[in-house]
This record gives C-alpha cells, sequence and structure tokens, in this order.
C-alpha cells in the first residue's frame, strides 16, 4: 500500500503542531462539552458503551471462576489503562458534531476507515502491552507478599487483604505501581488518539504532543486525570453498569480538551 504509514503522517516526516496553555476551567469546560454531546443522543451512545460494563462482567466472572481473584482489581482497574483507544468512535462523533455533520452512530464505527487507522493500531497496541505489563507486575506482588497459592474463596482472600500486613503492603505498593502505570498512559495518550483522527499525524507524532501537553499544562491535565479516575470508578459501581453513560462523556469531553490544547 502506497501511503501505508505509522510512525508518521503522509508525508513521513515528523510534525509537531503548537501546543496551547489552557487552565483548569477549561478542562471543565470539555467536560461540560462532552456532556452535552452525550445529552444530544444519549441513547446513540449508551448502546455503544454496553460493551464496556458486559465486558467488566466477563472479567469479574473469569476472575471468580478461574481462581485468579488476586488479578480482579488489576483487570478492573487495568482496564480503565485501555479506555482511550476504546473511545475511539467517540471522537469521531465530537469531531462530526463540531464540523456540523451527522452524528448518526453509525460514524463512530467508520473509524476504521479512517487513513490513521495504523498509527491509531500502533498507539493501541502500546496501551494494551502496558495492560499486559501491569496485570503481570499485579500478580507477580501478589505471589511475593502471598505465596503461589490461590486464595481459597473470596471471603478468604477479602480477609486476607483487609487483616492483614501483607493485605496491606499489598494494596498500598499496589496502588502506587498502579499510579504509576496510569500517569504513564495519561502523558503519552491525553490527546494522542483525537489528534489522529482528525490529523493523521502518525503515532510518533501525537505521543510526542500529548507529552508535550501534559508538560506544558501539568496542573490541567493532572486534574483531567483525577476527573477520569474519579468518573470511571462511580462508573464502575455497580458491576460496571455506569460506564454505559460515563465512557461516552468522557471520550466527547477528551474531543474537546484535545481541541483546546493543540493549535489549528
Amino acid at each position: 500500500m502506497a501511503d501505508f504509514h505509522v510512525m508518521a503522517g503522509t508525508d513521513r516526516t515528523l510534525s509537531l503542531p503548537a501546543v496551547r496553555k489552557i487552565s483548569t476551567s477549561d478542562v471543565i469546560d470539555a467536560l461540560g462539552r462532552g456532556l452535552d454531546d452525550f445529552w444530544q443522543k444519549p441513547s446513540h451512545y449508551a448502546f455503544l458503551c454496553l460493551i464496556y460494563p458486559l465486558v467488566g462482567v466477563v472479567l469479574i466472572y473469569w476472575a471468580s471462576d478461574a481462581n485468579a481473584l488476586p488479578l480482579l482489581f488489576p483487570l478492573a482497574s487495568g482496564f480503565a489503562l485501555l479506555g482511550p483507544f476504546a473511545a475511539i468512535g467517540l471522537y469521531e462523533i465530537s469531531r462530526r458534531r463540531e464540523a456540523g455533520l451527522d452524528t448518526s452512530w453509525r460514524h463512530a464505527l467508520a473509524v476504521r476507515k479512517s487513513p490513521a487507522i495504523p498509527s491509531i493500531i500502533a498507539v493501541g497496541a502500546m496501551l494494551f502491552a502496558i495492560f499486559v505489563t501491569w496485570l503481570l507486575v499485579a500478580q507477580g506482588l501478589y505471589m511475593r507478599l502471598f505465596g503461589p497459592e490461590p486464595p481459597a474463596s473470596i471471603s478468604q482472600f477479602l480477609e486476607s487483604l483487609f487483616t492483614t500486613d501483607a493485605g496491606f503492603m499489598l494494596l498500598t505498593l499496589g496502588n502506587a505501581i498502579g499510579f504509576i502505570f496510569a500517569l504513564v498512559v495519561l502523558i503519552t495518550t491525553a490527546i494522542a488518539f483525537p489528534m489522529l483522527l482528525d490529523r493523521d499525524c502518525g503515532a510518533v507524532a501525537a505521543i510526542v504532543t500529548s507529552v508535550r501537553a501534559a508538560s506544558v499544562n501539568p496542573l490541567p491535565i493532572a486534574l483531567w486525570g483525577v476527573l477520569v479516575a474519579g468518573a470511571l470508578l462511580i462508573g464502575s459501581l455497580p458491576l460496571f453498569a455506569g460506564l454505559a453513560v460515563v465512557m461516552p462523556i468522557l471520550g466527547h469531553a477528551t474531543w474537546h480538551l484535545y481541541r483546546k490544547v493543540v493549535a489549528d
């Protein structure tokens, strides 16, 4: 394929756009715009995002049934690491609404025809690698603290987790390590996917621009990360059902955050 490209744009050069300095109020405004996009046709977006609660339930069932209870929390929290990639169709809906185009839900599926799809898949593969690495690290930490034997039951697992020194250490270290993984994803992909949809600039340019955006706007991007983490936590209860609403709102808001940060 003559125009197949991944690392750079169509001209095979690394073109980096200017990054604006924004405020925390811009982050709140982006979230409000995402909510407005969602309310335009909420049934469509909720339908598209039903896959999130379904996947969450499957993860819980798999972990319980396969004696992989120690991986239940890493699976649930690590699932959020894939969120920026999973919301790719929602960025397209917001892009089309901003441009005054039709916003029917079928357009969320049409991103597979985007010229930037190789780059999008490349960055998505990076996120998947981070997700798998997080699971391996979490499993290794549990085995180091509790040994190779899995807990006999959910009740025994919870008792060990909240009433023993090893459990306290697991919670402390596990959350600290998980924070590092989440921070890496936030910095490298906060605006990478909507930028690829908008510009087809290549995976490297999108990631580098996302890192630059975080370095220029550390406080707003940190606030964005806190809002995303809090919303995903709320949406995960009970049984991930709230993600059918939370994910589309965050997806749309991400597009608007990108538009505020990256200059035309």
